[in-house]
């Protein structure tokens, strides 16, 4: 969508607030011990007291309030009696409906005893988001963000998930650009427009470049060892520096 009005703009804060807080809600909550249900269950209730709804369970009917994925799971890992153990590489992903307005957003985060390779990875991914962020600008071409992501990303070691992509949101939980490539397409022509809402979302890794679907029809993982780190935030596109909605 494109946010022209001061209508459309308090309502995207406000989801955004809310899928800002919860997430980091939940990331304070983890402990070792507990399984992912009982923390997508935290993510249920701090929705739910702000009068929000899940949006994958909403629009998709996704077997969760929230995505949680554990160390080879890159995104899309339903919620279940996994135990979180000591050093797990975690990723909360959070999509939240409020009166008729979406919003997005994820963090990685590994919990100790901590392998500095996995922080520099959640840290490089995290400066790679807010490198992309901070480059947007209206009247720019969409594949400007693959571009920024893909060689921030290697000049820090990494490649990107080239499966997994931004999006458009705002009145529904994916709009177009369905796809915003992590990576550069000449073809795409598209421009960014003022006031446009997007999420921006690079998938780091440090091996794998794809993303395998699994039986259970929504978790996505990789197969070879490595480990991906995601970071997302749903912003707001200007002529001058973009709008970050999902901050806590």
């Amino acid at each position: 969508m494109t946010s022209d009005n001061a209508h459309d703009l308090q309502g995207l804060q406000a989801a955004g607030k809310v899928v800002g807080y919860t997430i980091a809600e939940m990331k304070r909550s983890v402990v070792p011990g507990m399984t992912t249900a009982e923390l997508d269950k935290i993510g249920e209730e701090l929705l739910e007291r702000f009068g929000a709804r899940s949006a994958p369970r909403v629009t998709y009917d996704f077997p969760g309030s929230t995505c949680i994925s554990i160390n080879d799971e890159v995104a899309h890992g339903i919620p279940g009696p996994k135990v979180i153990q000591p050093g797990d590489l975690i990723n909360i992903d959070v999509s939240a409906e409020l009166n008729g307005y979406y919003a997005d957003a994820g963090v990685s985060f590994q919990l100790p005893p901590y392998n500095e390779k996995l922080i520099h990875l959640c840290r490089s991914t995290e400066e790679t988001m807010m490198s992309v962020i901070n480059h947007l600008r209206a009247g720019m071409k969409v594949n400007e963000i693959g571009r920024v992501m893909e060689r921030e990303a290697g000049k820090r070691g990494y490649k990107v998930i080239r499966n997994l992509c931004s999006h458009g949101i705002g009145k529904a939980l994916h709009e177009k650009p369905f796809e915003i490539l992590p990576f550069y397409n000449p073809r795409v022509q598209t421009v960014l427009k003022e006031g446009q809402v997007i999420t921006v979302e690079p998938f780091l890794s440090t091996g794998a470049d794809f993303a395998e679907q699994q039986s259970d029809g929504w978790t996505l993982s990789v197969g070879d060892g490595s480990r991906v780190a995601q970071f997302e935030h749903t912003i707001i596109v200007t002529k001058g520096k973009p709008i970050i909605l999902t901050s806590a």
